[in-house]
C-alpha cells in the first residue's frame, strides 16, 4: 500500500493522526532554531547528544559571565504531549533565554524519544540518562566543558510543563532513591501545569504507552500510587495551574498528594485565573505570564 492510499488508523486532534502504513502526521509543528548568541541578552546557546546511541539532542544555554562564581543549573523538559516538541525549538528558547538571563544562572533543555514511534516509557528512560550523564559532570571531569567550567552541580532546579512537569516530577523522585549516586543538590522543583492522570489513561496516553497497566495505578502516571513519593529529592516545590485548562484537577490532585505523603518539603501553589493550559508559553507578554514567570525567578533566586 502506498503513502497516498494509506488510510487513517488512529486520530488524535490537535496532536497526531497515524496512518495505517505507519505514517505518523504530528498536526502541531514548532519551528526549530539553531544555537546561536543573542543579540540583546548575550546568552549563548550549544547542542549536545547525550545519548549517542539515540542522537539525541538537547541545548546548553550560558548567561554572559560577569564573575567566576560558578552558577545554578536550570534544568528544563519540554511539553507536548509526550509526541511532539522539541529542546531546540523557538518556544524553548523563548522560555529559556530570558529565565537564564535573569536568574544568572545555566539552562540545559534535554531532549526525549518522542511516542508513537518510541512509546512510553521510553522519554522516561532518556530523561533519567540525561540527569545521570548532568551528574557526571559533580567532580568537574564531564564531557561538557561549560558544565564542568560554570555549573555549581549543588544548586540544581528542575523545571517543566505539562508532560514535562510529569517527566520532571520523574525525575525528582528518582534522584531522591539515588541521592548519593547521583551527588546532585537539587534545591527546587516547579511542576507548570503537569499533565498527570486521574482514573482511567484517555485514548491518547493508552496508544502512547501500550505497557501502561489500563489503571490509574502506574506511578509514572499517578504519583498517589508511588511508595517512593516521599524520597522526591528537594525540600521545594511550585505547582502552578490554570483556571480554564483541562488539565487543572490534575495539578490540584498533585498538590494535594505531595501534601499528605511522607514527603516534608514546602509547597507552593499558583493559580492562574481565567486562563488556559500553558498560556505563559503561548503568550509570554501577557501581563499574568510576565507574572508567573516572575515567580519563577523569585523561585530559583531564593536559593
Amino acid at each position: 500500500m502506498t503513502s497516498s492510499m494509506a488510510s487513517i488508523a488512529h486520530d488524535f486532534p490537535p496532536f497526531l493522526r497515524v496512518f495505517t502504513d505507519g505514517r505518523v502526521q504530528r498536526l502541531i509543528t514548532i519551528p526549530h532554531l539553531p544555537p546561536s548568541t543573542d543579540p540583546l541578552t548575550g546568552i549563548r546557546s550549544k547542542d549536545v547528544v547525550i545519548s549517542p546511541k539515540f542522537g539525541i539532542k538537547s541545548r546548553i544555554f550560558l548567561p554572559r559571565m560577569s564573575t567566576q562564581q560558578k552558577l545554578p543549573l536550570i534544568i528544563y523538559v519540554h511539553g507536548g504531549a509526550f509526541c511532539f516538541g522539541s529542546p531546540l525549538n523557538v518556544v524553548t528558547q523563548s522560555f529559556l533565554t530570558p529565565l537564564v538571563s535573569q536568574t544568572s544562572a545555566v539552562a540545559i533543555a534535554i531532549g526525549y524519544r518522542l511516542a508513537p514511534e518510541h512509546p512510553l516509557p521510553a522519554a522516561y528512560h532518556d530523561c533519567w540518562a540525561a540527569l545521570q550523564w548532568i551528574a557526571s559532570h559533580v567532580s568537574g571531569a564531564g564531557p561538557d566543558p561549560w558544565i564542568n567550567n560554570y555549573v555549581d552541580p549543588s544548586r540544581v532546579f528542575l523545571v517543566g510543563d505539562s508532560a514535562g512537569a510529569n517527566l520532571v516530577h520523574y525525575l525528582g523522585v528518582q534522584a531522591g532513591v539515588n541521592d548519593t549516586r547521583l551527588g546532585l543538590g537539587v534545591r527546587g522543583l516547579m511542576v507548570l501545569h503537569p499533565y498527570f492522570i486521574q482514573k482511567e489513561p484517555d485514548e491518547l496516553t493508552r496508544y502512547l504507552y501500550p505497557g501502561c497497566s489500563g489503571s490509574d495505578n502506574d506511578p509514572k502516571l499517578n504519583p498517589a500510587w508511588d511508595p517512593d513519593l516521599g524520597k522526591l529529592c528537594t525540600s521545594r516545590v511550585l505547582v502552578a495551574v490554570a483556571e480554564k485548562d483541562f488539565l487543572k484537577a490534575r495539578g490540584v490532585e498533585y498538590y494535594e498528594t505531595l501534601k499528605k505523603s511522607t514527603w516534608e518539603g514546602t509547597i507552593e501553589f499558583v493559580e492562574n485565573e481565567d486562563e488556559d493550559h500553558i498560556f505563559y508559553l503561548l503568550n509570554p507578554s501577557s501581563k499574568k505570564a510576565k507574572a508567573l514567570f516572575q515567580h519563577l525567578i523569585s523561585f530559583i533566586k531564593q536559593n
